[in-house]
């Protein structure tokens, strides 16, 4: 398995977080698991990648929020360039109300009539290919024209650990307002969202082994015990933190290749 992430251009920090490139042969199942973020992905080859429902995902696609874990199959040897967007970006790059796409994807032909995917199918070499979807995103920023400063803001706010209830005095919001709003530019709750940040973080943390036990683990993330952890690991991925650990190959963060 090939495995590459690349940073975007400084231009495109605001919206894209990363690119990544996954190659690999053979047969191959993914787990889905809940990141916070929207996304794009590109096949080289068309119809190799299954849905959950055994349905062939589109050569391009726009993805939005999960808030569930699922699986896609790989049928056959594939080539995958990913970008892992903000968590604002289905709004302020495509104008697309964020809640629309949640637990859905959409075809790119859909978005654009322009010629990115003829464009992508042509170039031959990784770098061209970042180039293209590069100049896409950047002419999707032009054109949408949105700033959507207090989404972003809110949105890093619950990444870094903020309540709800802070958030709310801190941007002079109602709690009805804060939610309008995270769900316009974010797709799910604010509590939906904290809540995904916070398994994140544990998650994290279990890659990195970088804790002394799973109790502790739990507290350092705000959860009542070691149980709650567990279930709660358990919703995101379908599996608990050994079995995680043990049965995945995780080289796209959030998108493990599953073993058994």
């Amino acid at each position: 398995m090939y495995y590459q992430k690349i940073v975007p251009m400084k231009p495109l920090q605001d919206y894209i977080r990363y690119f990544w490139v996954l190659e690999d042969i053979g047969d191959k199942t993914f787990k889905i698991i809940p990141d916070g973020l929207p996304g794009l992905i590109f096949q080289e080859k068309a119809n190799l990648f299954l849905d959950n429902e055994q349905q062939t995902l589109p050569q391009m696609f726009l993805y939005g929020q999960t808030t569930y874990h699922s699986e896609q199959k790989a049928i056959g040897n594939f080539k995958n360039i990913g970008v892992y967007l903000q968590p604002t970006a289905l709004k302020t790059i495509f104008n697309i109300d964020a809640f629309e796409l949640t637990n859905q994807h959409i075809s790119i032909d859909c978005l654009t009539a322009g010629p990115i995917l003829e464009q992508l199918v042509d170039a031959v070499s990784v770098p061209d290919k970042i180039e293209i979807i590069s100049r896409f995103f950047l002419q999707r920023i032009q054109q949408a024209g949105l700033y959507a400063e207090k989404a972003d803001f809110a949105a890093t706010l619950l990444q870094n650990g903020k309540t709800l209830k802070d958030i709310q005095t801190e941007m002079n919001l109602s709690e009805r307002s804060l939610e309008r709003l995270v769900k316009q530019y974010v797709g799910i709750s604010p509590k939906a969202f904290s809540r995904i940040v916070r398994f994140q973080s544990g998650l994290q943390a279990l890659r990195q082994n970088d804790f002394n036990n799973l109790t502790d683990l739990a507290y350092q993330n705000d959860y009542f015990d070691q149980s709650h952890y567990i279930r709660e690991f358990k919703e995101f991925t379908g599996m608990n933190p050994k079995q995680f650990i043990q049965q995945t190959n995780e080289q796209v963060e959030n998108f493990p290749e599953w073993k058994i």
